[in-house]
């Protein structure tokens, strides 16, 4: 969803580049929900990463250039979700199976979190950008589909 989030139409051209403007249809772009593309986006509006405009030539505009975004950045804007989606049970908390393997389980998801996290940090956007365009480039246009 992260992606989602962050370039929800990409293969489309912005329709101004000078502004990084993207009209399209990005939750059908990106196999999403359209109210999950929108929460998203409501997300990194809130953190002044992208605004939106109404009407005819309206769409997301980026407020700050993708070198000052870090995938860190777009996950606290998303509203920090769960990176696991393993951790700690709590069906039977009386169990001593249970408790023990929570107790192991707890130490290493908290530096995994840790771990996640930084990385995240030191990934601008505009490195993912640029990656894609490579990837891109060396594919013909018609063989390119987010959906294959």
């Amino acid at each position: 969803m992260i992606a989602a989030g962050v370039w929800p139409s990409w293969p489309r051209k912005p329709c101004d580049a000078s502004e990084k403007r993207f009209r399209g249809a990005p939750a059908s772009t990106s196999r999403t929900r359209p109210v999950v593309v929108r929460r998203t986006m409501a997300g990194l509006r809130e953190q002044g990463y992208v605004r939106s405009e109404k009407g005819h030539g309206g769409g997301w505009t980026l407020v700050r250039p993708l070198s000052e975004i870090t995938l860190l950045d777009v996950y606290r804007a998303i509203g920090e979700p769960h990176l696991f989606a393993i951790g700690p049970a709590d069906d039977q908390p009386q169990c001593l199976v249970e408790q023990a393997v929570n107790i192991a389980l707890g130490d290493a998801m908290k530096e995994a979190q840790a771990l996640l996290l930084r990385r995240l940090d030191s990934v601008t956007l505009d490195k993912i950008a640029a990656d894609f365009e490579t990837k891109l480039t060396a594919l013909s246009a018609t063989s390119y589909s987010c959906a294959s």
